[in-house]
């Protein structure tokens, strides 16, 4: 694949990322979006359904995740990358929602950062900003 089309995909996908962000509030249930702008500031999380919370979380995760992988098989076309990136993704998302279910469970007693942090890795695609650089040293090392 030449470079110019490796550019033009790759930014095509890194746009459907502000696609899945624009359009969020019509596709997932999240009730913690307005509780963290300002309401943990006076008031303790309100009932929510958690198992709803939960699949739209992983709906959202998943969607990221393949658009992630998408853009690693773009941009470097190796079969290793991408199936690191998809264990690392899956561990990933294991480790943290198991961590937000119980912040959730104990009403953020610890603080509403660590929650926040938690959900904003879950629904974000932050990981590919941490895979990316890393695969490209990778690459570079082996070259």
């Amino acid at each position: 694949m030449n470079t110019y089309l490796k550019i033009t995909v790759a930014s095509l996908l890194f746009l459907m990322f502000f696609a899945v962000r624009a359009f969020a509030s019509e596709l997932f249930y999240d009730p913690l979006v307005v509780y963290f702008k300002n309401d943990y500031l006076y008031k303790n999380i309100e009932n929510i359904d958690i198992w709803r919370l939960l699949v739209h979380m992983f709906y959202r995760y998943f969607l990221n995740s393949i658009l992630s992988l998408a853009i690693i098989w773009v941009l470097f076309q190796r079969k290793e990358y991408l199936k690191f990136a998809t264990f690392f993704f899956l561990i990933a998302f294991v480790f943290l929602i198991i961590v937000f279910v119980f912040l959730i469970k104990n009403n953020f007693e610890t603080g509403y950062l660590l929650p926040f942090y938690i959900r904003r890795f879950i629904i974000h695609p932050l990981l590919l900003l941490l895979l990316l650089p890393a695969f490209y040293y990778q690459k570079l090392s082996k070259e």
